[in-house]
């Protein structure tokens, strides 16, 4: 028999708590509030927004599952009501400032399993010391005048959560090339909701600028942290995007 908190016992209208919960979960499902398909929130964060213990939400779960409402797997519990599939985001292409191919640019990017840059490790909450997936892009316009360097350190988290960056450690030597284009459509699909921080800084004396996005999950993960150093070589910079319309 399931255990009973004092938050579990039924309401006044006989209908147990675990069952209300169910439904108010219910009806978020329905009217879009976590899209079909998306990853639900623990259970510590059900109990929290719901105002009610684990074991409750855990009852709630059971229950939906029965009904085939939900479905989990190894990433969590996920929606499954049928509805309109949540509209596709713009896909941002990694690491920020990659350059789309453009006659006699030249790019490259490699991946070494090392300890990160200075500043890296705490921003990630890694350990001193301790290595992990270090990305490094560097590429250049046909003339020459503009240059970009991309240093991108990744967490424990996400190298645990995405396997598709997982599968890099092995064969991360610093030679071959690595694409990595697609990293954040691979945090998406592994159930991560992505956060961006970007901030710029005007390296004073120069004509470059700096840009260091960081990047954390739905439950304030970090996941990544990435520096791109762009030498413009020109007064202005210009970045050039397009919004698809929605269908």
């Amino acid at each position: 028999m399931a255990r009973t908190t004092p938050h579990d016992r039924p309401l006044g209208d006989g209908m147990p708590l675990y069952r209300r919960i169910a439904t108010e979960l219910l009806d978020e499902l329905r009217d879009g509030t976590i899209p079909p398909g998306e990853r639900l929130p623990g259970e510590r964060q059900l109990a929290e927004h719901f105002g009610v213990s684990r074991e409750t939400v855990r009852q709630a779960l059971q229950m939906l599952r029965r009904d085939g409402l939900v479905a989990t797997d190894r990433r969590g519990s996920h929606a499954t009501l049928p509805g309109k599939p949540r509209e596709t985001p713009v896909s941002l292409g990694f690491p920020i400032g990659a350059r789309c191919a453009t006659r006699g640019a030249v790019a490259r990017a490699t991946v070494t399993w090392e300890t990160p840059p200075p500043g890296h490790a705490e921003a990630l909450g890694v350990a001193p010391a301790r290595p992990t997936l270090v990305h490094r892009y560097w590429s250049a316009s046909a003339d020459g005048r503009e240059l970009r360097t991309a240093v991108t350190s990744f967490s424990a988290v996400v190298l645990a959560e995405v396997e598709e960056l997982a599968r890099y450690r092995d064969r991360a030597d610093g030679a071959a090339a690595a694409e990595l284009r697609r990293a954040y459509d691979w945090m998406r699909r592994a159930g991560l909701t992505l956060h961006h921080r970007d901030t710029i800084t005007r390296i004073a004396g120069t004509p470059s600028v700096r840009v260091t996005r960081r990047v954390h999950d739905q439950y304030a993960r970090p996941l990544e942290i990435t520096e791109l150093l762009v030498d413009a070589q020109q007064d202005a910079l210009v970045y050039e995007f397009t919004v698809p319309a929605a269908v």
